[in-house]
């Protein structure tokens, strides 16, 4: 099936007693154990509403098996802890999601993990490697610069030296990019955003082989970021209309940065599908088509940051991303505003730099309310 179709079919639950089109949603937190070997259990990760989800997106990801967690956090927290100990040695991008990089410098000293944060390239991440190296996290397109890494080379590299290799596909979607066709071990997803589609739930992926889901789900039992049925079902319903959203997201996208990118008060654009972005050639190399996530940093000799937010009318200044609302935030002193100063300037997060999550309005009103605020 196309992706369109398995979208809307892949996973679903016949119920032979109603004969319903959609999955029932399943409230029992308690199964009846006699005559049968793995009782449903929400805390086990393996009701009805929880493998419904996770076989859907298996579909659109090419993955054999997954998990569904209560956020994207408690995915990638979950996964990274499945395979490095006490002993290990993890590589890590510097240009990911502020959360997975408080993550790692809160956590992996406490708990006797090395780790090395390296550039968005493949090179940067085969200089870090060490003896006691077990597992790389990449992302791509990266957030909040879209940075973009060839996932093949790394792939390549990682299998080389038996590593475990993660990326996070929230930015492509499963729609854009499929990371495991280009050897990636394991998928992860902030379900919050792309998803879950509409600013309304809260929810996590990693998909893989039936191997390595067994491990991640083994020790998710343990720290039980488990997904009750209710949220699993407006999960499956927003994934029935993933590709469709992500289209029209997409094109919009592609037409604001163009704008942006001729406007006289914006200093740069980072957005894979501008042709002169550092990341354009990889990213057609990888990806469907370029997402529907930008980033830009105004001229803060003709615009002031904090007053432009405050004049747009359409676009919503808010957090998180990926829903059919247009939405704004500088990620300076929102989703990146754990790191030190010095850290984001390193990497390229400043004070000017604003990331825009397009929706599916009409992109000529969009551009007319960044127009004006810029005005």
């Amino acid at each position: 099936m196309k992706k369109e179709t398995q979208c809307v079919h892949s996973g679903a639950y016949y119920d032979s007693s109603t004969r319903g089109v959609n999955t029932p949603i399943f409230t029992s937190s308690a199964f009846n154990y006699l005559n049968r070997q793995d009782t449903p259990y929400p805390r086990y990760f393996n009701t009805p509403n929880q493998d419904t989800v996770v076989k859907k997106l298996c579909a659109l990801e090419g993955a054999e098996d997954g998990v569904v967690f209560s956020s994207g956090m408690a995915a990638i927290s979950t996964t990274i802890l499945s395979f490095a100990g006490a002993g290990d040695h993890v590589i890590l991008l510097d240009d990911l999601y502020g959360g997975t990089h408080a993550f790692a410098t809160d956590e992996f000293e406490r708990l006797g993990i090395e780790y090395t944060f390296v550039g968005t390239d493949s090179d940067s991440v085969r200089e870090a490697l060490r003896e006691n190296t077990k597992v790389v996290v990449i992302e791509s397109p990266t957030n909040p610069l879209l940075s973009v890494i060839d996932i093949r080379n790394v792939a390549k590299f990682a299998r080389k030296h038996n590593l475990i290799t993660v990326i996070d596909n929230t930015f492509a979607t499963p729609i854009n990019q499929n990371p495991i066709e280009m050897g990636i071990d394991i998928v992860v997803h902030s379900g919050t955003k792309y998803l879950g589609g509409h600013s309304d739930i809260c929810c996590g992926f990693a998909v893989t082989d039936k191997k390595k889901a067994e491990r991640i789900r083994s020790l998710a039992r343990h720290l039980g970021g488990s997904l009750e049925a209710t949220t699993c079902y407006l999960l499956e319903r927003s994934l029935k209309t993933l590709a469709i959203r992500v289209q029209r997201q997409t094109e919009n996208a592609f037409r604001i940065a163009h704008f942006l990118d001729k406007h006289p008060a914006i200093r740069k654009v980072n957005y894979p599908g501008l042709s002169n972005f550092s990341g354009y050639e990889i990213s057609k190399s990888q990806m469907e088509s370029f997402g529907a996530m930008l980033s830009f940093e105004l001229n803060e000799l003709k615009v002031n940051a904090t007053r432009f937010v405050r004049q747009i009318k359409l676009i919503k200044p808010a957090v998180s991303l990926g829903g059919v609302d247009t939405t704004i935030c500088a990620p300076a002193v929102t989703s990146h505003a754990k790191m030190s100063a010095v850290e984001r300037k390193r990497i390229g997060i400043t004070d000017s730099l604003l990331r825009l999550s397009v929706g599916i309005e009409e992109v000529e009103d969009l551009i007319a309310d960044i127009e004006e605020a810029l005005d």
